[in-house]
């Protein structure tokens, strides 16, 4: 510690979280529920990116005693003990709804003499988050305790300093926010477009042009979906449906047909293989499970098996039916697909792109199919009985051209938008290590060094602390008491 005190501006010292707090404990474990029966509950899921929406928090039930344990102050800091945003903390500023704390949460009490802000920020630097990651335990479940968050240290300016310091930061990252608020606003623009593209497209609108121009060379769907039929008839498995009632169906282009997937595809339900025969040195067929091996358009494999019961070819449609429902990627090389997906396999000639953007098109449609309690899940004849636009062969390659030729312009511009927030993120960790060295505001010569604050503050505990024993010791009775 003297060896890195030297590298600290003058009247700074080190300090651990422990040093600076009042107190240091968890929070309350109880039930939530939607009906106020009690204070608000916060838990980790309700802070996002340092604000709380208190309006969706939950509430819950609690006696009097634990309700002045654990409810909220201003300048409480909040942190996440547990879980994927174990580190993640949140200061209680301004007026808020008579809230307590879950017990998933760790609440600091820092000193009256510490800068609230000036802590809260350091909890955003990148010297506080690896600490965390060091003194993280847990494989499934990372947590880090109170003790762990006690001993983490933090360069403690004087506290005019801090003062100063912490106003510096709210300047600057007010800023930052609002031009991150900017970006994210673009983002969730380019998302509707894309959604805006895949609706169009598959209401003829996209090729409406190109229709009208290659009049004479197309074939209608409805050929195409009897050829597809009476090839399907050849099948002695093949179970054909009851025909479709399209008087309640939105008008299609001309040319165009209503079908349910089963018209044009082959769909496979996944099962999963004994998990004997999983692997993860490459040995056997890639195997796919669900939604979270999906990158963006193929998915990378994580696990392989040598035993598959059901596969996939390359090119087919893999969509995932449990857990969530329906988001969809393409399948780049023969592969094991366990039962939280699908395999869609086009026929005569329907490209895998086609299927691909129908799907995403009505990917809240499919969603909305899902049934079930724990988890939402479709059933294979609930895929294959889906209702879906077919467009004639020839105009399905348009489509598909015409979609990845819009899609692409979003997704340029979706590469420089998260190349801007990283830029963003960089930034601001630019500034908090300025701020922390002693390199973002003036330095006082006449500020009470930290050294002394740090001293006030341990006198102020023990203080404390022998009064809490005082209060607590057993009062003594006179001898006379005991004597008539």
């Amino acid at each position: 510690m003297k060896e890195e005190s030297k590298l600290l501006p003058k009247g700074w010292t080190w300090a651990s979280v422990g040093e600076l707090s009042e107190r240091i404990h968890y929070g309350y474990t109880a039930p939530s529920v939607g009906e106020p029966i009690g204070p608000k509950m916060l838990r980790i899921t309700d802070i996002q990116e340092g604000q709380v929406n208190w309006e969706s928090v939950p509430y819950c039930r609690v006696n009097s005693e634990d309700r002045r344990k654990y409810l909220l102050n201003e300048g409480d800091l909040v942190f996440a003990r547990t879980g994927a945003t174990v580190g993640k903390s949140f200061l209680v500023r301004g007026k808020i709804p008579e809230s307590v704390f879950a017990s998933y949460l760790i609440r600091i009490e820092l000193s009256r003499q510490i800068k609230k802000e000036f802590v809260y920020y350091f909890f955003q630097s990148s010297k506080y988050w690896s600490q965390i990651r060091r003194g993280q335990v847990g494989i499934g479940q990372p947590n880090v305790n109170s003790q762990k968050l006690s001993r983490i240290t933090l360069p403690l300016a004087p506290f005019n300093e801090q003062v100063r310091i912490a106003a510096r930061l709210e300047e600057l990252f007010t800023r930052l926010d609002a031009g991150v608020e900017g970006l994210r606003k673009v983002k969730a623009q380019l998302k509707r477009y894309r959604q805006a593209v895949l609706k169009y497209a598959f209401e003829g609108k996209l090729t409406e042009e190109w229709r009208k121009t290659h009049k004479d060379q197309i074939e209608p769907a409805t050929k195409l979906l009897e050829r597809i039929k009476q090839q399907r008839k050849k099948d002695l498995k093949y179970k054909e449906l009851a025909t479709i009632d399209i008087s309640e169906l939105p008008e299609l282009p001309e040319g165009w047909a209503w079908a349910r997937l089963n018209d044009i595809a082959e769909v496979v339900q996944g099962q999963s293989p004994p998990s004997s025969t999983y692997n993860e040195n490459g040995d056997g067929l890639p195997f796919y499970q669900g939604k979270l091996e999906f990158g963006n358009l193929y998915p990378t494999p994580l696990k392989w098996c040598t035993a598959p019961r059901k596969t996939a070819d390359k090119g087919d449609v893999l969509i995932s039916v449990r857990a969530p429902v329906g988001p969809t990627n393409v399948c780049p090389e023969k592969s094991c697909i366990g039962r939280g997906l699908a395999a869609i396999h086009g026929l005569d000639n329907i490209k895998s792109f086609y299927i691909l953007y129908l799907m995403r098109a009505f990917e809240n449609n499919i969603a909305g199919k899902g049934t079930g309690t724990t988890f939402k899940a479709i059933t294979g004849d609930q895929l294959r009985g889906f209702l879906i636009p077919v467009a004639p062969l020839l105009e399905q390659d348009e489509i598909i051209r015409d979609i990845e030729r819009r899609l692409s312009v979003a997704e340029h511009m979706e590469r420089v938008l998260e190349q801007n927030l990283r830029t963003v993120e960089r930034l601001r960790q630019s500034v908090l290590r300025m701020a922390f060295e002693g390199k973002l505001v003036p330095q006082d010569p006449s500020d009470e060094p930290a050294e002394k604050l740090l001293e006030r503050i341990k006198e102020e505990r023990a203080k404390a602390k022998g009064e809490k024993d005082i209060k607590n010791k057993p009062k003594q009775l006179e001898l006379s008491t005991y004597v008539k």
